[in-house]
């Protein structure tokens, strides 16, 4: 088999290993991981984790303008990250934390995988050590 066609059916089957271990569909993920790549939208985040809140509230400690934090948490929403709800004038937000879940399981799931990758290399090093070069 060549490299080229080792390495195609090697990515094939990691990304079937994916939609396996991930119950939302691969673009969800995608989109959760591209909202919470922003220091601006994570620390949203931060916030909402203690209590829902208006976006006149989330604008304040970061002087952004009103519709630069709309624009931010519109992005939080596409991934349901957060939801709002309009009351009379505001909008309120909180947490929506079900693609959160589902990134932190992906993360999860390879952080086990290399953990074992990394005792299985100290197990061996281990045993190398006892042994005469």
């Amino acid at each position: 088999m060549t490299g080229s066609r080792a390495t195609a059916l090697t990515l094939v089957a990691s990304a079937t290993m994916v939609n396996r271990m991930v119950k939302s569909p691969p673009a969800a993920l995608d989109r959760a991981f591209s909202a919470l790549s922003d220091p601006t939208r994570r620390a949203i985040l931060e916030r909402l984790g203690r209590g829902p809140a208006t976006i006149s509230e989330l604008a304040h400690p970061f002087g952004i303008s009103l519709p630069g934090l709309l624009k931010h948490v519109r992005i939080l929403e596409q991934a349901d990250l957060v939801t709002t709800h309009k009351h009379g004038r505001t909008r309120q937000c909180r947490l929506g934390s079900e693609h959160l879940d589902d990134a932190a399981r992906w993360i999860q799931t390879y952080r086990n995988r290399w953990e074992g990758r990394l005792d299985r290399l100290e197990d061996y090093l281990q045993k190398s050590k006892g042994r005469p070069r």
